[in-house]
């Protein structure tokens, strides 16, 4: 938008500083709160010191050392990218299917993916017995029972995109598609469960608490990578979504193939999905909330909402996490049961106060 002149009017810059912003001040925050994080747990260490440690690099053999570099660091950015990805799965779901409830829990993608784990568990018997308190249940060669629930996660999606090719990639079938396919998910795993030993029943229950410790560097690495291109895709792609949400026929008009965005779009969503789901188990709420909750800040501009968003669920589930690691310390919670409960009375208060 320019004037004559070749200048932007200020009723706009104005309008854009605003929502870079309120942007930079969720990311400010989260720069803040994440080095919050990393002083706080059944260890605690002064902020001090761990800008020292972090500043002095990892390779230290001290204790603040290990805990920080060894422990926390991979557990917060792993927080970090997970929660981002899954908002921006979230948001470009709701975009794509035009609908407000959609996220990759919504849709299935999650339970399926826990399906797919209690299957591995189940032909596998990847379940067993620890003889203490901590390690009580172990799920033997998590990266099979990590392949098993990303493979089906990505089946699920797979069965959204081809019904919604046959009939057209219209939002109410792939969003009806998804119903049906969880339903399913959700009566396969209750199956599963009521016909398998208490072993396996443990394993399986153990394996869909979401749990952003599980992951080490080359999970880190993998996630980070979907994550990043994926988003990258999506912040590309960010004038198609905006004529997308003005309406079908307005973006065919305007240039869009508004059919192979909708396919293209579903499928980067489903696999950042896919990928965190079947590494961390089930995390509900993140990509629901988070872009509703960007929306009532910054609006629907998608320009501002795929980023706005991916800082909100960094954001969202470092916070969970942190909640996490320190309400019971020294024992950690599962933060799928923390995002569960911020997430439902957050998207309860959006409905009562939104739009």
């Amino acid at each position: 938008m320019h004037l004559e002149d070749g200048t932007k009017p200020a009723g706009y810059k104005k309008y854009v500083a605003k929502k870079i912003g309120a942007i930079a001040g969720m990311f400010l925050f989260l720069v803040l709160f994440a080095l919050f994080a990393v002083s706080v747990g059944s260890v605690s260490i002064p902020i001090p010191d761990v800008i020292l440690t972090l500043l002095s690099g990892p390779g230290g053999s001290g204790l603040f050392d290990r805990v920080i570099w060894n422990i926390r660091i991979p557990q917060i950015v792993t927080a970090i990218i997970a929660g981002a990805g899954l908002a921006v799965a979230g948001a470009a779901m709701q975009s794509v299917l035009k609908n407000p409830l959609a996220s990759p829990y919504t849709l299935g993608l999650s339970n399926a993916a826990a399906f797919g784990a209690a299957v591995g568990i189940l032909l596998f018997g990847l379940g067993t017995t620890g003889n203490n308190m901590a390690d009580a249940i172990t799920v033997n060669n998590p990266y099979l029972v990590t392949a098993c629930a990303f493979l089906f996660s990505m089946l699920a999606s797979g069965i959204i995109l081809i019904i919604a090719k046959i009939r057209s990639a219209t939002p109410e079938v792939m969003v009806l598609a998804g119903v049906a396919l969880n339903s399913l998910a959700v009566a396969g795993l209750a199956a599963i469960q009521y016909f398998v030993d208490e072993t396996k029943v443990a394993a399986i229950v153990f394996w869909q608490f979401g749990d952003v410790a599980r992951a080490g560097m080359p999970e880190i690495i993998i996630i980070g990578l979907v994550v990043l291109i994926c988003f990258f895709y999506f912040v590309w792609k960010r004038w198609d979504f905006n004529a997308m949400d003005a309406g079908d026929e307005t973006a065919k008009s305007l240039g869009v193939n508004v059919f192979r965005l909708r396919l293209v779009g579903m499928t980067a969503a489903s696999l950042i999905s896919a990928v965190i789901v079947s590494f961390l188990g089930v995390i509900g709420f993140v990509g629901l909330v988070c872009p509703h909750i960007m929306r009532r800040l910054i609006g629907d501009d998608q320009r501002f909402l795929i980023i706005g968003t991916a800082v909100c669920g960094a954001l969202l589930l470092l916070v969970s996490d942190t909640i996490a690691r320190t309400m019971i310390s020294p024992h950690v919670l599962p933060v799928a049961i923390i995002t569960s409960f911020l997430g439902a009375p957050i998207f309860l208060y959006l409905i009562v106060r939104g739009k």
